[in-house]
């Protein structure tokens, strides 16, 4: 066995409690999530601020996987870019891990790997894996499984993790299979126990208890969406798996038998449909709501590309439905269990001819469940496909957060006409010398009223065209009649942006600079303007979350001498849209933005800020 390293006793004069990151290096289908998870949600009972991150392969097994928590003390919930903390799990990439930490960092490795000549700058501790497992009862069949359990209990005992509450997270993972439980808690004793009795604690890390997780959740973005879509009366979903959106349809399935059944008949009131592929889960999504249903898909890139020409279709018929982008990093197949935000500008404009879509921007876990229920909101209300733009890191990582809140308005449906609204509707048309039609604008905002299959009343049904259409959904070539149609379609637009959700403006006392960005890169954002102001630059920052833009975009441009567009692909496809929309002020904005693969980072914001800054 490695002894122990030493660095020095000045390493623990300085100890860092509460504020460093944690990686476990393991390898994809080794069943290691669980002993991750089980670290992670031990430390939220413990009351600290902490974020999880999985990075994973796009294979099923044999790959290296991490997972990666951020504990912070000050609730900085972003990407850091060096680890304080390895458990070394696989062999092949144990270089790459020592690599990654930060000076007086800590190696954790199990010791029947091959350890090869390390840096003298950090800290080594091996962990006896197969030994301590050889001496519990575990089946055979499950001990790989089991034994990552046992480096739960060395890093409880090395970094002080309150062994309670990890057994109160293992009891949430396993609810009532006691078996099971006690097992695995067996495990993370056994290696608290040895860790306790052979290792000598030479590094300053370590967590202490605090009350600042009180009233939070943890929660992935993509059951969020599920459970703020059920919420705002979800009844039909067409759904074909791709990475990283499957785990959001497969809430629905988990949540939706539990909510949305009828309790006196048992029967329930939705539909959810696995489609054979992306262009048929479109389909059948949009043959829905155009039947009257709430409906909604989820996808990604890739799968946003093959329901290009059905959501065209809908735009133009004007039917409504909900779609939500997991971004992933493209083109082509890319990587697909990388995050980016890349389909910006492909969302907005997607289909051939003038089309321009609604989008809504979470950056929240939050927000996810808000905008579940708001987008098929707007939607109906507005006659029209919304596109919410999450990605992998918002959708599929573990996020600290206040709880959701029920929806706090009726739900909207629009302008749907029934039997008992027709009446009034043609009372109205007939002072004006006309007769209902399904793309007639009565109240000159943009929106025609519609109807929905099952309306019985006479002159109530119509034939929804992609071609060419005059107000009456009649077959239309004629060259007015087409112009005079599509400025409605973008005055429907200029009326959505009324209700749609408003940026969120912070401001900073003498700030000079803006920073304008959207999504998922709110947490390094809101932690680089902190040290930015620590350095003397002081920001305001505005969060878009809706598009199109609404008017405090522009004001907030003005307001600044310059602003940076931060943003996770290539090329600032979000500059790209300011710029076409606002070009008088495209002078004033500055592109920052990184595209590879990981989240961005507090350090390379501030870095790249105060760079452009002295030049």
């Amino acid at each position: 066995m490695t002894p122990v390293q030493v660095i020095t006793d000045e390493s623990l004069s300085a100890p860092y409690v509460n504020d460093f990151c944690i990686t476990f290096s393991t390898v994809n289908g080794s069943g290691s999530a669980t002993a991750n998870l089980t670290v992670l949600r031990a430390l939220f009972k413990m009351g600290i601020p902490v974020s999880g991150r999985n990075i994973f392969p796009s294979n099923i097994k044999g790959l290296p996987t991490w997972f990666t928590i951020r504990v912070s003390e000050q609730g900085y919930l972003g990407r850091l870019e060096k680890d304080a903390v390895v458990v070394a799990m696989n062999q092949k990439t144990i270089l790459e891990e020592a690599d990654w930490l930060v000076n007086g960092g800590v190696l954790l490795y199990a010791d029947h790997l091959d350890l090869p000549r390390m840096r003298d700058d950090i800290v080594l501790y091996p962990m006896p894996i197969k030994k301590i497992s050889s001496e519990l009862e575990i089946p055979r069949q499950i001990r790989t499984y089991v034994e990552n359990m046992i480096y739960v209990g060395i890093l409880a005992q090395v970094l002080e993790i309150d062994l309670s509450k990890v057994k109160e997270a293992l009891a949430y993972h396993f609810k009532e299979k006691h078996s099971a439980l006690d097992m695995n808690y067996g495990a993370v004793r056994a290696g608290f126990d040895w860790a306790a009795e052979n290792l000598v604690k030479k590094d300053p890390y370590r967590v202490a208890p605090m009350n600042a997780t009180e009233g939070y959740i943890l929660a992935d973005g993509n059951s969020a969406a599920a459970l703020g879509s059920i919420y705002g009366g979800m009844q039909f979903s067409g759904w074909y798996p791709i990475t990283p959106a499957t785990s959001l349809p497969e809430a629905l399935i988990e949540y939706l038998p539990l909510l949305r059944t009828d309790e006196e008949t048992g029967k329930a009131s939705y539909a959810i449909v696995q489609a054979e592929d992306e262009l048929s889960a479109i389909g059948m999504t949009i043959g829905a709501g155009w039947g009257g249903l709430r409906a909604m898909t989820a996808t990604s890139g890739p799968g946003l590309s093959l329901m290009a020409e059905y959501l065209g279709l809908a735009y133009y018929a004007e039917v409504p439905v909900v779609v939500w982008d997991v971004q992933r990093v493209g083109p082509s197949t890319g990587l697909p269990t990388r995050s980016a935000q890349g389909d910006l500008t492909f969302a907005h404009f997607m289909g051939h001819g003038d089309t321009q879509f609604i989008i809504l921007i979470p950056g929240s876990v939050r927000e996810c469940f808000e905008f579940g229920w708001r987008a098929l909101d707007i939607a109906e209300e507005f006659q029209t496909p919304v596109i919410v733009m999450s990605d992998l890191d918002l959708g599929m990582n573990h996020w600290l957060s206040k709880p959701f809140e029920y929806p706090d308005e009726p739900i909207k449906r629009g302008k749907v006409l029934w039997e008992k609204d027709f009446e009034a509707i043609e009372e109205r048309l007939n002072v004006l010398g006309k007769k209902w039609g399904r793309y007639l604008d009565i109240d000159g905002d943009g929106v025609p009223y519609r109807t929905v299959p099952g309306n019985r009343r006479i002159g109530s049904s119509y034939f929804a065209r992609g071609t060419g259409h005059d107000d009456y959904a009649g077959y239309s070539e004629d060259p007015e009649t087409w112009k005079r149609g599509l400025d409605r379609l973008s005055l429907k637009l200029e009326t959505a942006k009324e209700v749609l959700p408003k940026p969120v403006d912070e401001k900073m006392e003498k700030a000079e600079i803006g920073i304008i960005t959207s999504g998922s890169t709110y947490p390094a954002v809101e932690e680089a303007r902190d040290l930015l102001a620590k350095k003397g630059i002081r920001t305001d920052y505005l969060r878009i979350r809706a598009l199109p833009f609404t008017d405090e975009v522009p004001a907030f441009i003005c307001n600044h001498e310059k602003t940076y567009v931060i943003e996770t692909n290539r090329d600032g496809q979000l500059k790209q849209l300011l710029t076409l929309e606002f070009p008088d002020l495209a002078r004033d904005l500055r592109k920052l933005s990184k595209i590879d693969g990981m989240p961005l980072s507090a350090a390379w914001i501030t870095d790249q800020i105060v760079v452009k800054e002295r030049d």
